[in-house]
Parts: structure tokens; C-alpha cells; sequence
């Protein structure tokens, strides 16, 4: 059965746990527990009560402190509670010691994002790279516990001491992460074979990032029809989506959401998730898609920019597209935050108010990467003609003779072929014919 079918009363009953210590302030502990439901939520919990607790420090032995471990024992009586979730990792130990007194099973924010990944992944690079992050999140928390990983199979070779046993199966999983390994190598040699094709076709990438939530995948249905998944669901989508689309002066490119970041985002997934966000890095312009309405926006803009900074996209031209202006009176906070941008617009994407602007601060961040060209191209040349429209921004064209004479914005591949046409332009511009 299906997670997202699952009825209410078939629902797992969860208790969520904060820890408020060290610099952590109460507000932000209580903002990451919000989260963390929303979290919850999605991967098809019931959320029966949510606990914050202040010490020094995290216990060594229940990370929270034995009191209130033991009050859980009675919370998970009175509440028929089946999962307790913590928003922070916790260590092997610190598991076994909270489910065997508690008595319910224990998991760390970790494990849910990774378990919502699992569930949202269609595409076959998707599994594999979901996959890969939990076996990679697996190997060090095996135990002498641990119910041999195939449960079905019985007989000589599945007989002997834990400890034996324990060994097979982290042999298992190390080559089964090998293979996946190679899989997901093979899957990026084909991303970067496929990259050098459009390379030579010099269509621009423009990525759609930001934190999950933010209103990506409505941004990118407003902007293509490109028919995304679209949930008040933290990774509603996880698959990344690519659609053409001509820009108003007629340039095509090629549009690209992808998967949503979040604080605390596990590092096992952003690991294998790399070969998805190398498209990121790889892009000619991000837009950063921001909830300007959400309290903590500061944080998910930070977030969202550390991120970008780990995949190699840190120094990436960014046009930050501050949305759901319309829950706002006014657009005096993205002026606040729009002043650590260079470039920067106001949208609604579920409205659609904005971005004929975005469109246009694309428009203007391309053409700060293109050459500006004068060439002289024989009419007969129809091919080049027409790849200079269908990859440039044509500024002017008249006929001169048996040639066309075309002022032309040019990605740089471009603008390196042509450059035997290259003419001096000696007539005014108010001669050029549109």
C-alpha cells in the first residue's frame, strides 16, 4: 500500500522531540519542531504532541534527559504512540537506548527526510540515489541486532555467531554502494554527454532553486506548463523537470526545477543527489525562489545559499524571485532582502503577478553573458541565419547585396564561429531595418 494512500486511522502516531541547548534560542528550536511536523505530515504520520526540552547539553545516553525519556514510556501509553521522531541526529547508541525503554520505534530527522525521498523518488536515477544516501546512512548504525538484510533466504551460509553474521552484511551493503556508485557514474556520463550536445546548440540553462516549499514547481508551471506536481507538501517533488521556453525577444532556453533544500538537509543525500544538483552547477543562471511571507526567510534564504556554496554553484549569476508577495501589504521586505542580490523581482507564481519581469530580468542577466556581434552573412547561409535567432538576440538585420547584415547578441560558442563574418557596422542605427 502506497504511503500517501494510507487512511487517517491507519495513520503512525508520532510524538516529536526538540532539544533547546548550547546557542540554540527557543524560538528557533520551536520554528525547526514546526518544520519538522510539516515533515511528519508528509511522510504520512499523525503528529499527537510535540515536546521541547532545555539543557546544558545533549545526554550522552537518551540525548534528552532520563526524566524525560521515562515520561515518554507514559506519553506512548496514553497517546498509543508508534514512532517518536527527534529533529536532530542521534547516535547508534542513543537510538537502541530510547526504543528499548521507551518500548515504540525511535528515528532522527535524518532517516524521515530520507524515508520522504523514498517515497517521492519516480525516475530510475532517483531510486538509485535514494538508495544509495540510506545504505550509506545504514552501514554505520548496524548492530549485533540487526536482522540479517535477507530475511527470506535460510540454510548453510545464513547460520553462525552475530558477529559473523554482522560482517556479511556490512559486506553486503559496501558492495551493494559500490554498484549503485557505478550506476549513478554512469548516469552523469550520460548527463554530461547530453550537457555537450546543448552546449554546442548554445541554449542557455536557467535552474530554479530555493528552499522546499517555496513555490518552485508553481514557478515553473506559470513559466512553461510544464504540469509539476504542485503540494503544501515539503518535496512534493523530487524528480527534476527540464521544458523549453522562448524568452519575449524570442531566445529559446530550457528551464530546470529541481529538488528543494531544507536546514539540516543529511549529507548522505546531498552526496548522492549530486549528480542531479551538478545540474545546478552547471546552469548559465539560478533563480532563487524565495517565500518572502515565511517568518524565517533570513534562515532559508542562508539555507538555500549554503547549499548552492557545497555543490560547486556558490558564484553562480543568481536573480532572486522573492514570491508569495501577494500574503504581503507591501514589497518592503524583499527591498530589505533584495539588497544582497544584484538582481532581484517580486512574484506571485500561483497568481502569476511578476513574471512578465522575471522574464525580463532573464532576459537582461543573459544578455550580460553574450558578445555583442556585426557580421555580414550570405543570404544563402540560411543555416546559420536562422541558429543566430534561434540561439542569439537579434538586435538589427538589413540586406546588403546578396548578404544579410545582422547586429546580434551571441553566447560565446556562437559568437566564436562566426567570427569570419564579423563587419564593421558604418551606418547609423536608424538605418537598420527591425
Amino acid at each position: 500500500m502506497n504511503r500517501k494512500d494510507i487512511s487517517d486511522e491507519n495513520r503512525e502516531r508520532a510524538v516529536l522531540i526538540g532539544l533547546e541547548f548550547g546557542r540554540n534560542r527557543r524560538w528557533d528550536v520551536e520554528d525547526h519542531l514546526s518544520e519538522l511536523s510539516q515533515l511528519a505530515v508528509t511522510a504520512g504520520a499523525e503528529v499527537v504532541q510535540t515536546v521541547l526540552q532545555k539543557l546544558h547539553a545533549p545526554n550522552p545516553a537518551f540525548y534528552i534527559g532520563r526524566g524525560k525519556a521515562e515520561e515518554l514510556v507514559r506519553l506512548r501509553e496514553a497517546e498509543r504512540v508508534d514512532l517518536i521522531i527527534f529533529d536532530d541526529d542521534l547516535t547508534p547508541a542513543q537510538v537502541k537506548n530510547l526504543q528499548d525503554l521507551i518500548g515504540c520505534r525511535v528515528i532522527d530527522r535524518t532517516e524521515l527526510i530520507m524515508d520522504i525521498f523514498a517515497q517521492h523518488a519516480k525516475s530510475r536515477e532517483g531510486k538509485i540515489q535514494v538508495e544509495l544516501a540510506q545504505l550509506q546512512y545504514m552501514l554505520p548504525r548496524l548492530t549485533r541486532a540487526w536482522t540479517h538484510l535477507s530475511r527470506q533466504e535460510g540454510g548453510i551460509g545464513t547460520r553462525g555467531p552475530g558477529e559473523q553474521q554482522l560482517e556479511v552484511d556490512r559486506r553486503r551493503i559496501r558492495e551493494k554502494i559500490d554498484r549503485l556508485t557505478e550506476k549513478l557514474k554512469d548516469i552523469a556520463r550520460e548527463r554530461a554527454t547530453q550537457g555537450k550536445q546543448r552546449r554546442r546548440k548554445e541554449i542557455p540553462v536557467i535552474a530554479i532553486v530555493g528552499y522546499t516549499n517555496a513555490g518552485k514547481s508553481t514557478l515553473m508551471n506559470a513559466l512553461t506548463r510544464a504540469g509539476v506536481l504542485v503540494e503544501d507538501k515539503l518535496f512534493a517533488t523530487l524528480d527534476p523537470t527540464t521544458r523549453t521556453l522562448s524568452l519575449p525577444k524570442g531566445r529559446k532556453v530550457l528551464f530546470t526545477d529541481t529538488v528543494g533544500f531544507i536546514r539540516k538537509l543529511p549529507h548522505h543525500l546531498i552526496e548522492s543527489f549530486k549528480a542531479t544538483l551538478e545540474g545546478v552547477a552547471s546552469a548559465d543562471l539560478l533563480i532563487h525562489v524565495i517565500d518572502i511571507s515565511h517568518e524565517q526567510v533570513e534562515e532559508q534564504i542562508d539555507v538555500s545559499c549554503g547549499v548552492l556554496k557545497e555543490i560547486g554553484a556558490g558564484e553562480k549569476s543568481v536573480i532572486a524571485a522573492f514570491n508569495k508577495i501577494d500574503l504581503l501589504g507591501d514589497d518592503s521586505r524583499a527591498k530589505r532582502y533584495g539588497r544582497h542580490f544584484t538582481s532581484y523581482v517580486t512574484i506571485s507564481a500561483l497568481r502569476g503577478d511578476g513574471v512578465d519581469n522575471l522574464l525580463d530580468a532573464i532576459e537582461t542577466e543573459l544578455s550580460k553573458l553574450m558578445t555583442l556581434c556585426h557580421l555580414s552573412i550570405p543570404q544563402a547561409n540560411a543555416a546559420l541565419i536562422s541558429r543566430i535567432y534561434e540561439e542569439g538576440n537579434v538586435v538589427s538585420r538589413r540586406y546588403e547585396g546578396n548578404n544579410v547584415i545582422v547586429e546580434a547578441e551571441l553566447p560565446p560558442g556562437l559568437a566564436h564561429e562566426v567570427e569570419s563574418y564579423v563587419k564593421e557596422i558604418e551606418q547609423s542605427s536608424d538605418q537598420a531595418v527591425e
